[in-house]
C-alpha cells in the first residue's frame, strides 16, 4: 500500500484532503505543521511527502529539502494557493510536483 504523510496546517482542508486520501485506498499519516511532518518523515517510510507551502514552524520548501536528504527520500508534492511561493518551491525543490488551491479531487 502507497504511504502518504500529508502536511497541511489547516484543519479543515488537511481532514478533507486525508478522508479522500484513504477513501481511494491510500495509508494516510497526517501533520499539522512541517516541525511535526520532520519528525514523521524521518522516522518513517513514505511514498509521498503531500505538503502544504505555507504553514508554522517550518514552511514545506524546508521540509521538502530535509525529506529529499532521507533513504530512499519521498516523492514531494505541494500544495499552495499562492502563485510567487510556487514558483520558489520549483527552484528549492526541482522533482517536486505542485499542486494549486482550489483543487478538485
Amino acid at each position: 500500500m502507497i504511504r502518504i504523510l500529508l502536511a497541511e496546517d489547516d484543519e479543515a482542508m488537511r481532514s478533507y484532503v486525508a478522508r479522500a486520501l484513504q477513501r481511494s485506498g491510500y495509508d494516510v499519516t497526517t501533520a499539522a505543521t512541517g516541525r511535526e511532518a520532520l519528525d514523521l518523515v524521518e522516522s518513517g517510510t513514505f511514498d509521498l511527502l503531500l505538503t502544504d507551502i505555507v504553514m508554522p514552524e517550518m514552511d514545506g520548501i524546508e521540509l521538502a529539502q530535509k525529506a529529499q536528504a532521507l533513504v530512499p527520500a519521498p516523492k514531494v508534492m505541494f500544495i499552495t494557493g499562492f502563485a510567487a511561493v510556487a514558483l520558489q518551491a520549483n527552484d528549492a525543490v526541482p522533482d517536486a510536483r505542485l499542486l494549486s488551491k482550489p483543487f478538485h479531487l
